[in-house]
């Protein structure tokens, strides 16, 4: 029980921040630690970030956000065709993209035609394939 009530004391310390709490060992380099903590991103920043990367650990995403790339829109259709996939498929994925914010779309009668919204998922895209798409 006592155990539990340290823990809670510590859990508590680390969510506001008590630099003392995180490590036994003195801080060697205060002054760049300080600096780092001040610049490092907030909450929501990291949170849209991580929403970002999720959708980009997709592989059918990714060719949907390539095909987008050199395509100024496409129907659900033809984004179905590209894949190689059934339409409720990529509708499913499109729809993902859309909630997400990386994707907008447009509805003309029946169809629904998408188009990148966050171009940096594009551009992140592009440049990870030129660097030949895999971490070295």
């Amino acid at each position: 029980m006592r155990a539990n009530v340290g823990l809670k004391v510590r859990a508590a310390k680390l969510i506001r921040g008590d630099a003392d709490e995180l490590c036994d060992v003195p801080c060697f380099k205060l002054d760049l630690v300080r600096r780092l903590r001040k610049s490092m991103p907030g909450e929501d920043e990291l949170s849209s970030l991580a929403v970002l990367f999720g959708v980009l650990a997709d592989r059918t995403r990714l060719r949907i956000l390539h095909a987008l790339s050199d395509a100024e829109e496409l129907c659900v259709c033809d984004v179905a065709h590209v894949l190689g996939v059934s339409v409720s498929a990529a509708s499913f994925h499109l729809r993902k993209l859309r909630d997400l914010g990386v994707l907008k779309h447009r509805n003309d009668g029946k169809m629904a035609y998408y188009r990148i919204a966050r171009p940096l998922a594009a551009k992140l895209l592009a440049q990870a394939l030129r660097a030949g798409g895999s971490a070295r």
